[in-house]
């Protein structure tokens, strides 16, 4: 931080508009020149005599701010608590359900490590609650807290330590190993250490920009995150004859299975995520009696919590991921999904506002709902040891099926990409593993060059 002795302070400019005055103090930092408005004459004086109190005591200046070191230090001490719910405010309305709750988890165990205090401290599981579902839930922090949260926040408020002490090295390793950590002292998976760390990076440069932090310590620490497994288990890749067994079992599951075949065989035959399964309307098909057809995606439901949504529906209907606001995804469907999506509309039609899946009783899909009915079909479908393995142990897992499928049998990476709505990079890093006979290929072709030099 360059600090300066050269300062000079000029006397209040006063502008008077048609509306309004305006008195603005000057003064300059070794010849960087500053304003600072204020709307009263008093609150200029003020300010202007806290500078010259300071040039009088012989305090330096930060260059940088052009405050007084006393006065800018002061402007940085914000309490993190306080900190952390103003940054969650700001990042709110452009965050998608899942990542709200995301950053809530993050800034939760980050706001647990700045904690210093430990006297009339309340249970971890209580400021957990209070945190996560209160202090960075913005939807549901609008009224007013009860008695036992505001006890909570007003603990932690006074125990959490200052944004500015991220800059001590052993402080921002401390919250960067508690992120790697679950709620009961386990270890987290990659994946999510990875993610709650760009949260905290991400704050880090939030604090920057306010001035709080001279420099992100997140970034500049020598920490190493857990690596995270990028490409697809192919363990978890079913065959096509295990995903028509499952499928078979899906329909005899009560009492939604039987309309459900066409959610899951959207996934397997489609590579649907389920949330696009979710959204899917009659509007986005484009089929023939039989045969091959299309789908037309341009939307996904990301099941997140009421809490999170704008709507306070558990659901909230966005764009498709990767992609802005009104592009659309073109997929083929299969002869197999054709006839199940026929078949699925004679016998159920489709909802007031076209979704082809919903409950029994109406309403939405719920998660809870078509995962109970996956974990029987597994059991029916699959032998013990299959059902103990990773196979399809998920929905999602059909996904990663589909998109093998189409690896091996040999369709174009780019255009695969294109149908999966990945990127073809990204394809290729997660699928590669999957592609059947690639190894006996590459041995076959490596012995013909031996063959040849012998």
């Amino acid at each position: 931080m360059e600090t300066s002795y050269d300062v000079r302070v000029w006397k209040i400019d006063v502008y008077e508009g048609a509306r309004s005055t305006t008195h603005t103090v000057r003064w300059s930092v070794a010849g960087r020149r500053w304003r600072e408005p204020f709307r009263t004459a008093a609150l200029a004086d003020a300010f202007r005599s806290e500078l010259l109190r300071a040039t009088r005591r012989g305090e330096a200046f930060v260059v940088e701010t052009g405050r007084p070191t006393s006065m800018d230090r002061a402007e940085r001490d914000v309490n993190w608590l306080v900190f952390a719910r103003q940054y969650a405010a700001v990042k709110w309305p452009r965050l998608a359900p899942n990542s709200r709750r995301n950053t809530a988890r993050a800034l939760t165990n980050a706001t647990l490590a700045l904690v210093t205090g430990t006297r009339g401290r309340p249970a971890d599981e209580d400021l957990r609650r209070v945190l996560t579902g209160w202090a960075f839930n913005i939807g549901a922090s609008g009224g007013q807290p009860s008695d036992d949260v505001a006890r909570a926040l007003t603990w932690l408020e006074r125990n959490s330590r200052n944004v500015g002490d991220l800059d001590k090295p052993a402080v921002a390793r401390a919250v960067l190993d508690a992120l790697a950590l679950t709620a009961d002292g386990g270890v987290a998976a990659p994946g999510t250490v990875q993610r709650q760390r760009g949260v905290l990076v991400n704050a880090a440069e939030y604090a920057v920009e306010r001035r709080l932090l001279s420099r992100n310590p997140i970034t500049h620490l020598a920490w190493k995150a857990p690596r995270t497994v990028q490409s697809v288990d192919r363990r978890v890749v079913v065959n096509p004859a295990q995903a028509r067994a499952l499928l078979d079992a899906v329909a005899s599951q009560k009492p939604s299975g039987d309309r459900l075949v066409a959610f899951f065989g959207a996934m397997y035959y489609a590579a649907l995520r389920p949330a696009e399964a979710s959204t899917l309307r009659k509007s986005n098909l484009a089929l023939p009696a039989d045969g091959w057809g299309e789908l037309v995606l341009e939307s996904s439901t990301p099941a997140a919590g009421a809490s999170w949504t704008d709507s306070g529906r558990r659901r909230e209907e966005r764009q498709l991921k990767h992609r802005a606001r009104g592009e659309t995804r073109v997929v083929p469907c299969p002869p197999a999904l054709t006839a199940m999506l026929h078949a699925h509309l004679e016998s159920f039609g489709n909802g007031p506002d076209g979704l082809l899946f919903g409950g029994v009783r109406g309403g939405e899909l719920a998660e809870s709902t078509y995962c109970r009915v996956w974990r029987r079909a597994r059991v029916e479908a699959l032998t013990a040891a299959e059902v103990a393995s990773p196979l399809a142990r998920r929905p999602y897992d059909l996904r990663h099926a589909a998109v093998s499928t189409w690896l091996n049998a040999g369709v174009a990476p780019t255009q695969v990409a294109a149908w999966a709505g990945h990127s073809v990079a990204v394809l290729l890093q997660i699928y590669a593993k999957c592609i059947v006979g690639q190894e006996d290929a590459a041995r076959r072709r490596i012995d013909a060059v031996l063959s040849e030099d012998a």
